[in-house]
């Protein structure tokens, strides 16, 4: 893996000075519902909704890379992958969500087992995760199992994507500036606290901060944008790289203060802007209540779903 690079220079994206990070980094290449309602329901803004974008064409490969990848091991990122389920855990970001067990595929008659051998491996990490259901899971009454063990649906989002050839335009945002959240330790808090007021979570210490920081930085395929308005940190948000197959967008988030101005919009559009120098084939995410219908008007188009259900057991 290439060094991310660390000579930025700024391009216009979506009508805003944008800062492009990492222009010289090179990357190497990773890897029926009973629900579908609902996700329709999440995504179901479509081409008269949506603005300043013109609808896109979506490759299968698109689509198959946000129904299909698994998230690998990487710096501090801990994966215990098996055939009948995977157990991802990041220690110095403990929220449900970054800790989960996925990918559950096993016989009706090795669910408990499977509970059970899973919950071996988060005892003792004081952690909450998300059992992460898909439409593969099986068996298909994995739920009736899991709430025997008082594990519950605890919220469910779509699978979208966005074309990398997408026409994604916004406004020009007075004041704004796309800075690099990786670029040192002063940074990286501030893009973070950004996350964590936002989303009405505890802050993190700086310590475990750092961790992350240089553990992203390591990794080598990860972007973190802190997006500053006057100076003013008013939001961030996370980019993970996986060319040619595609590129997850996460942790988008924005200050009450600043919403309504189309800062939002302007992060996912410098995203993809990185996504398209990295050569990949569009952006996913995981869009929930909140950001689904603002990421539809943007372009973006609904192709599954995941269940999540929480597991406070760990903790």
């Amino acid at each position: 893996m290439a060094a991310r690079a660390t000579t930025a220079t700024t391009l216009p994206v979506s009508g805003s000075p944008v800062v492009a990070l990492y222009a010289n980094a090179t990357m190497s290449t990773s890897q029926a519902s009973p629900s579908t309602a609902a996700a329709t329901r999440i995504g179901s803004q479509r081409l008269s909704d949506r603005e300043n974008t013109d609808m896109a064409a979506v490759s299968q490969a698109l689509v198959e890379f946000a129904n299909s990848h698994r998230q690998p091991a990487a710096p501090g990122i801990e994966v215990v992958a098996t055939p009948r389920y995977q157990v991802t855990l990041q220690p110095d970001f403990p929220i449900a969500g970054p800790n989960s067990v996925a990918w559950v595929r096993c016989r009706g008659e090795e669910a408990e087992e499977v509970i059970r051998e899973a919950r071996a491996i988060i005892a003792g990490r004081g952690l909450p995760v998300y059992w992460i259901l898909d439409p593969g899971t099986e068996p298909a009454d994995f739920t009736d199992h899991l709430a025997r063990h008082g594990v519950a649906l605890d919220s469910e989002v779509a699978v979208m994507v966005l074309p990398i050839h997408a026409d994604l335009r916004g406004p020009r945002v007075e004041g704004l500036e796309m800075l690099d959240g990786l670029a040192d330790p002063e940074s990286f808090r501030k893009a973070d606290d950004v996350n964590s007021k936002a989303f009405g979570s505890a802050s993190r210490s700086f310590e475990s901060q750092e961790r992350r920081r240089k553990n992203q930085v390591a990794a080598g395929n990860r972007r973190l944008l802190l997006a500053t308005v006057a100076g003013e940190p008013a939001g961030s948000a996370g980019l993970t790289l996986f060319p040619p197959a595609g590129a997850i967008i996460n942790a988008g988030a924005v200050l009450p203060k600043f919403r309504g101005r189309g800062i939002y919009r302007a992060m996912v559009a410098a995203r993809l802007e990185m996504a398209r120098a990295a050569g990949a084939e569009g952006l996913t995410v995981w869009g929930g209540e909140m950001s689904a219908p603002i990421l539809a008007r943007l372009g973006f188009q609904t192709v599954g779903w995941r269940r999540f259900y929480l597991d406070t057991s760990a903790v």
